[in-house]
């Protein structure tokens, strides 16, 4: 869409908006075509344009690492090949300098959450009128195709990396022993009445620091992503605003994009970081 056609306000909103599909007041399901019938939808819409690019680039990765490894060869490799594993091993590097466990989940784990969140945070490169243009070209109204900068995406991403350190956590230590993390530290006291006193405020403690695992997680990817994104969406209004501010923005929209490429491989590298960290403390037993 044009922002030649739109307000500010109007042009950011629209790319700021997704694809939505849910239950309208009146009962019936279907694809909201305005900013207010978003609204309407509540909680339990999906976003399709999320679904559809996290999915597409997600299968991406799968059939390029998978064809690589079907052809993979001794002797001298392709470029591509050579990428690939150097990926992998910068990954197995990761994993055996903050994981000290022994589980064969972890590598496979830490590479598909690097390259899929890569995959998803490259996307932002892609100028901010493109895609959206086409897809109403063919009758849809919203696309968004940045699915890290949509907070339903990153929360279920650490959600699921929450669960998994949840399951390892009860899994190594035994109901018992992940109780005992919960509740007998960090405060500790031989006398048996004050260390019954503590346990409340020990699960308090433990309890906010367990939570704030993949909040912290989530939200620190959607933000960077968001933020990155309006950027870009700020920059292109310029060019509607005479040649001067035109050729200016396309100036900084080349900077901004040259330095995206570092926060965006960064993004993924804390992301898969912090989950290696995180199954490591599930995997440790005190």
């Amino acid at each position: 869409m044009s922002s030649e056609t739109l307000t500010s306000t109007e042009y950011i909103r629209h790319h700021l908006t997704s694809l939505t599909y849910g239950r309208f007041p009146d009962g019936h399901w279907g694809i909201a075509h305005t900013h207010e019938q978003v609204n309407e939808m509540g909680f339990w819409a999906i976003h399709l344009d999320t679904m559809f690019w996290s999915i597409l680039l997600g299968a991406l990765f799968v059939w390029g690492f998978s064809r690589v490894a079907r052809h993979a060869t001794a002797g001298v490799p392709s470029g591509f090949q050579n990428f690939v594993e150097g990926i992998v091993d910068f990954i197995n590097n990761s994993v055996r300098g903050s994981f000290s466990g022994k589980n064969d989940l972890i590598a496979p784990l830490a590479l598909t959450i690097f390259v899929w969140i890569f995959l998803m945070n490259l996307m932002d490169l892609i100028p901010v009128d493109v895609i959206p243009r086409l897809s109403q070209m063919i009758g849809i109204p919203y696309m968004r195709v940045v699915p890290t900068a949509d907070p339903n995406a990153t929360f279920g991403m650490a959600i699921g990396v929450f669960l998994l350190t949840l399951y390892y956590s009860i899994k190594i230590k035994g109901v018992g022993g992940f109780v005992g993390e919960l509740t007998l530290h960090p405060f500790e006291s031989k006398n048996p009445i004050v260390k019954v006193l503590f346990i409340p405020v020990n699960f308090f403690l433990e309890f906010v620091s367990l939570v704030a695992k993949p909040v912290s997680l989530s939200l620190r990817l959607f933000g960077n992503m968001y933020a990155g994104e309006m950027i870009f969406i700020l920059i292109a209004l310029m060019y509607s605003a005479g040649a001067v501010l035109g050729a200016f923005g396309g100036a900084l929209q080349l900077v901004w994009a040259i330095f995206h490429i570092l926060v965006i491989t960064l993004q993924a590298f804390i992301f898969m970081v912090l989950t290696i960290v995180y199954m490591d403390m599930a995997h440790s037993e005190h």
